[in-house]
């Protein structure tokens, strides 16, 4: 069988739950589920995004915990249908206590795309792409 591919969740390491829970409401996105430990899980269009402190999330997985927050050689991305939706999107996240790391632009492969990190410094792309239209869930159709 191998593995599967797909993405069923993605969790991120966070400093302070409570705050990252905040910012994540306020984008609009809805708790799924809460735990005692810390741990919030987000219902998206994609895998469910899950939030949980990062010192649990590093002893769970028997590694070291990252030293500080900040880029970490990964980012997420949310697809849009227009380009004054990525717009939105930046205003909404840097209303919510995020910082737009990269203003909205036109791109050379012909989308608009920008970029905010949350509150620990996780680094999210919004973009709208013409040639990936959504289907109805959100997702991009690539052809």
């Amino acid at each position: 069988m191998g593995v599967p591919a797909r993405i069923s969740l993605v969790t991120l390491g966070i400093s302070d739950v409570g705050r990252a829970e905040r910012f994540y409401r306020a984008l609009g996105w809805d708790v799924r589920a809460a735990a005692d430990d810390g741990l919030r899980v987000f219902d998206t269009a994609g895998p469910w995004l899950a939030l949980y402190p990062v010192g649990s999330l590093a002893a769970d997985a028997d590694v070291p915990p990252p030293s500080g927050s900040g880029f970490r050689g990964l980012t997420l991305a949310v697809n849009v249908a227009t380009p004054s939706e990525v717009d939105e999107a930046l205003r909404t996240a840097a209303e919510a206590g995020g910082t737009v790391v990269r203003a909205a632009e036109r791109a050379e492969w012909g989308g608009y795309v920008g970029y905010f990190a949350d509150p620990d410094g996780h680094v999210w792309e919004v973009a709208h792409n013409p040639a990936w239209p959504l289907d109805e869930s959100g997702r991009p159709v690539i052809p």
